[in-house]
Order: C-alpha cells, then sequence, then structure tokens
C-alpha cells in the first residue's frame, strides 16, 4: 500500500474538511488559514487518504497548520510520506526553516521530532485560550503547545 501512495499540491477547496478536523478540531481556524496556504494531499488510488496544509510566514518560514490521515490508514506511513514530501518540497523551493505547533505530549510529538524538528518554545495555556471546547487526548486535556522548528541547511 505504501508504494501506491502519492503526492501532490491541490487548492484549498480540494482538501476533504473531515481529514483536515481530526487534527484540528475546529474549522472556523481551518477556513481561515486555509485561505492564505498551500494544500497538499496524499493519495491511494486518486483517493484522498491524508492531507497537509502550509502557511508563509517572514523570513522564508513556513508553517505546517494541519496533517492529517484518516483514520483506516493511521499508523501505517502515511503521516511520514506526506510529511517528508512536504518537508522537501520546501527545501527545494529555497525555505529557510518550517515550524509547527503541537500538544506537549502524545505520538505527534515523537513523529515531528523523528523528522528533525527541534522544540523551540512553549505557548502556555495556548488550547485553553484559542478553542471553545476543551480538547483531550488519552484521556488529558491539551492546555500547553509546543513550538518545533525544522532549520534547513545553508547552501554555500
Amino acid at each position: 500500500m505504501i508504494n501506491e501512495i502519492t503526492v501532490k499540491e491541490v487548492s484549498g477547496a480540494e482538501v476533504p474538511m473531515d481529514i483536515l478536523l481530526l487534527a484540528d478540531p475546529s474549522e472556523a481556524k481551518i477556513k481561515a488559514y486555509l485561505k492564505n496556504s498551500k494544500s497538499f494531499v496524499a493519495l491511494i488510488k486518486n483517493m484522498v487518504i491524508g492531507a497537509c496544509v502550509v502557511q508563509p510566514r517572514e523570513g522564508g518560514a513556513y508553517e505546517l497548520m494541519s496533517i492529517a490521515v484518516q483514520i483506516n490508514y493511521q499508523k501505517s506511513g502515511i503521516g511520514t510520506i506526506l510529511l517528508k514530501w512536504v518537508i522537501e518540497y520546501y527545501r527545494k523551493s529555497g525555505a529557510k526553516k518550517i515550524e509547527v505547533g503541537t500538544g506537549t505530549f502524545g505520538y505527534q510529538l515523537a513523529f515531528y521530532q523523528k523528522q528533525g524538528f527541534r522544540v523551540t518554545k512553549i505557548d502556555k495555556d495556548y488550547f485553553i485560550n484559542n478553542y471553545e471546547q476543551p480538547i483531550f487526548e488519552n484521556g488529558i486535556r491539551l492546555m500547553d503547545m509546543l513550538r518545533l522548528t525544522l532549520k534547513y541547511p545553508v547552501n554555500e
């Protein structure tokens, strides 16, 4: 199955909202950041099974706003394929770094760290202050957000 996956850039309107909601429970927030972002999907036989949204920041930086894989396909390496593809896409485009925010625990933290992301900041009470409903993961309420950064090597 893994070797059947293709990744491509699509418009924000082509990204299935149900997949993005797996990573961010706020449809309003997703719609707001889709407008100024690039969107990518992972497909198997033209069926979207994963999605990623990346927004430009200042100074050659980009922020990974969302990455998610359909529940039936999670833990099969598809998210890693999608993330690696996006990392390479931005490396080739001349980006200086990619940033991402995630909870302070859980598999997502290891997912990013395995690809070279390093913790650079903690946003205290981010999930409390920015979401109307509490978000729980493994029975624990998310409160703080870890900011991670992947810096690209400087080509000389």
